[in-house]
């Protein structure tokens, strides 16, 4: 009987895991059906990080779903206005007070978490988690400096997810590292004459 459930969790892992895979590579291309993978994915990690017992990384989820719905509006919304979308860049002041709620929202949830609940590893759980909440929002307003903070993220991700012996999922983030090296210099060369220029809004 554990057998037959430890095989059937890996399966959803794997499914997961390889829609999450199709999502970068679709971003990397800036294909709007990025946002498609990135909601079946995000469905099927709701419940495998749950069961891990890493309960930010499954409310993040909830969060993932509702920006892949945001970025294929905002993605879409710049073909309807004849094109698509472009790539921006923030300015300093937009990145500090990015880092500066990251970490304040990191102690707050991060404390409540290792007070009331048997979450593993609180605080880094948080901060992978609002990292990435950060950071899908700017993968929707397609500002270029998202892949920095991805590449912060699931280097921190591969060492979480090997604690909690999700093995597969550490391995793909190993292989986002990568690939996010890829998808940064993609993106800078989509840009008007290769210069990042600044976002049309701040936020």
């Amino acid at each position: 009987m554990i057998d037959s459930l430890l095989s059937a969790f890996f399966t959803w892992e794997a499914l997961a895991v390889a829609l999450a895979v199709a999502y970068l590579l679709l971003a990397i291309r800036q294909n709007i059906w990025c946002w498609a993978a990135a909601a079946a994915s995000t469905l099927i990690f709701l419940f495998v990080m749950y069961q891990a017992g890493l309960y930010m990384e499954s409310a993040l989820q909830v969060f993932y779903l509702a920006m892949a719905g945001y970025g294929w509006w905002q993605w879409r919304g710049g073909a309807a206005r004849g094109g698509a979308l472009a790539v921006t860049t923030w300015p300093l002041r937009n990145h500090l007070v990015a880092l500066a709620v990251i970490a304040l929202l990191v102690v707050s949830s991060g404390g409540l978490l290792q007070q009331f609940t048997q979450a593993a590893l609180p605080f880094w759980d948080s901060l992978t988690t609002w990292g990435a909440v950060v950071a899908t929002y700017m993968v929707a307003r397609k500002i270029l400096e998202n892949w920095i903070y991805w590449f912060v993220i699931d280097a921190i991700s591969v060492g979480l997810y090997t604690a909690r012996g999700l093995n597969l999922t550490a391995l793909l983030f190993v292989a986002y590292l990568v690939m996010i090296v890829i998808g940064y210099r993609s993106w800078r060369a989509s840009m008007p004459n290769n210069n990042t220029g600044r976002a049309e809004y701040d936020t």
